[in-house]
């Protein structure tokens, strides 16, 4: 497949992202900012900056919860998710409880899932960051089905927080095989030029996760010019 997509095309699979520990309104106004010039379908930032000062236009807000370990409680991811919809937030990146999977307790994942959607509800957009570079093919075909189970509109590979990695072409191939068509596929962490992002979106992503999102679409620009 050699996937051929304008600028502005490439910009709408974007979630303009910023989660660093040390950001700050400021940054985020800018970011804001800076996703409305680009063009891209949302921002994706810590719940703590919500509600997101300055104009949105057609720009979506996007947070997570339970970010960036997993390690809460369902309770706690339900009322983090709850409190973000609240405060503004469209879309929802939830982490789920990655040793859960490991210890073979599919269900376990599912449950927390559906406790966030439950305090979620639609049309609030519920992704599910599976952390596919902790994963086996089999932990990620299990966890891509809980999620479906559970009620999740996408599943999501990385928080680009963990030390085995971000997404993978392998991991995205393998999402969708398992839920391609009836869920979203987010393809986030490690994607810094244009060549990886095209080749996620080939791979079957429907939506990514950019820090860097001008260098990306930069590249996009170089190829139009051709």
């Amino acid at each position: 497949m050699n996937t051929t997509l304008s600028r502005a095309e490439l910009a709408r699979y974007v979630d303009h992202t910023l989660l660093k520990t040390d950001a700050t309104p400021e940054q985020v106004t800018a970011l804001l900012a800076e996703a409305r010039e680009l063009g891209t379908y949302s921002i994706c930032v810590s719940p703590n900056m919500l509600p997101v000062s300055g104009e949105a236009g057609d720009v979506l807000i996007a947070t997570v919860c339970g970010f960036p370990s997993g390690k809460h409680t369902a309770a706690t991811k339900a009322a983090e998710a709850a409190e973000a919809v609240s405060n503004g937030a469209h879309e929802i990146d939830m982490v789920i409880d990655v040793g859960l999977l490991k210890a073979g307790n599919a269900q376990g994942v599912q449950d927390e899932i559906a406790a966030v959607r439950a305090a979620a509800p639609a049309p609030t957009v519920l992704k599910v960051i599976i952390e596919t570079a902790a994963l086996n093919d089999d932990e990620i075909v299990a966890a891509c089905r809980a999620s479906e189970a559970a009620g999740a509109d996408f599943v999501k590979t990385s928080t680009g927080f963990h030390p085995n990695g971000g997404a993978t072409v392998h991991a995205i191939e393998l999402m969708n095989q398992t839920v391609g068509g009836r869920l979203g596929i987010k393809a986030s962490g490690g994607i810094r030029d244009h060549a990886t992002a095209i080749a996620m979106i080939e791979a079957g992503a429907t939506r990514l996760g950019l820090s860097g999102t001008a260098a990306v679409l930069d590249g996009a620009e170089s190829t139009d010019s051709y």
